[in-house]
């Protein structure tokens, strides 16, 4: 039977520790015998959980012939990694174990230098914080999990489920992975990764820049056809001296920000009306629902009616 260590560290998020626990242990291969035998592992018997504290019934050493690990994430990830699980987990990795995060889990493996030149995703909102602290690792923050082999990182929350059937498909084939994702109530694949879960901000700009006023002229008529060098005669600029203001000041191009101020424009108006995809594509500026679909999907991962039914 395949075993599955659990790690439990100290300030672990509950819900990403509980994914791997109920996933693995409820698995079910065809003739009703368990697939995976899951063990919950812990530096000390006693973790501090936030809310609760827990006692985990295997040490350090429950990695060490464990055919799988999991790493939870942590509420606190900049905290330093413990010297034993350190340790723990490289021992783990040169023995050929299969080590996989959840969530913030990818800076304990970053922190282990396992995840060095390797391509990693964690929860997006951690995602600049990782590559700032890794810069050795290429880190996604779209995606919903990474498959290195041997290494495997999720993003947050619910995608550790994800990486949990993607898993257990690796190991048992899809028949049994698409059990296990009806018992949890999930589709064994989501459509789209994690971009479609993070809020397109607008280029930040400083109060006070000389850009503010056009900035704000430009959200207010997102839904007319903006050529640049009618935007440069509003700044009363040349389209070469705007263009290096713009980057100067917002770190993009002026047709790149109106890209992402319509793409939330119509993420705002898809949760919050009813109006048609073609609608809303000509309400925020763009020529053609054709070309809106592109947009839209280039830069969420999904399509505008995929995008409505997760959050509307």
């Amino acid at each position: 039977m395949h075993t599955v260590a659990v790690l439990a560290l100290d300030q672990v998020i509950p819900f990403d520790l509980a994914t791997p626990i109920e996933a693995f242990a409820r698995t079910r291969l065809p003739d009703g015998r368990p697939g995976y035998q899951v063990r919950v592992c812990a530096e000390r018997p006693e973790v501090d959980a936030g809310s609760f504290r827990l006692r985990a019934p295997w040490g350090l050493d429950g990695l060490a012939d464990a055919d799988t690990v999991i790493v939870p994430g942590t509420a606190d990830p900049a905290a330093p990694l413990p010297p034993a699980v350190h340790d723990a987990l490289n021992a783990a990795a040169a023995n050929g174990t299969r080590i996989a995060s959840i969530c913030t889990g990818t800076f304990a493996l970053a922190a282990a230098g396992l995840l060095d030149g390797l391509r990693a995703t964690t929860h997006w909102i951690a995602a600049d914080a990782l590559a700032a602290a890794h810069p050795a690792i290429e880190v996604d923050p779209d995606v919903l999990y990474v498959d290195n082999g041997q290494l495997l990182t999720s993003a947050g929350a619910a995608a550790g489920l994800d990486l949990c059937l993607h898993l257990i498909r690796r190991d048992y084939g899809s028949a049994v992975a698409a059990d296990a994702a009806r018992l949890s109530v999930m589709p064994l694949e989501r459509e789209g990764g994690q971009a479609q879960f993070i809020v397109q901000p607008y280029p930040s700009t400083p109060r006070g820049s000389a850009l503010e006023p056009l900035l704000g002229w430009l959200q207010d008529n997102l839904g007319r056809d903006l050529a640049l060098a009618e935007i440069a005669a509003r700044a009363g600029m040349s389209t070469r001296t705007l263009i290096r203001r713009f980057r100067e000041q917002t770190g993009t191009t002026p047709l790149q920000w109106l890209h992402r101020a319509r793409v939330r424009q119509a993420q705002h108006l898809l949760e919050t009306t009813t109006h048609s995809v073609e609608r809303i594509g000509t309400q925020v500026g763009f020529g053609s629902p054709t070309a809106f679909r592109d947009r839209f999907k280039r830069t969420t991962g999904v399509s505008p009616q995929t995008y409505r039914r997760t959050f509307r």
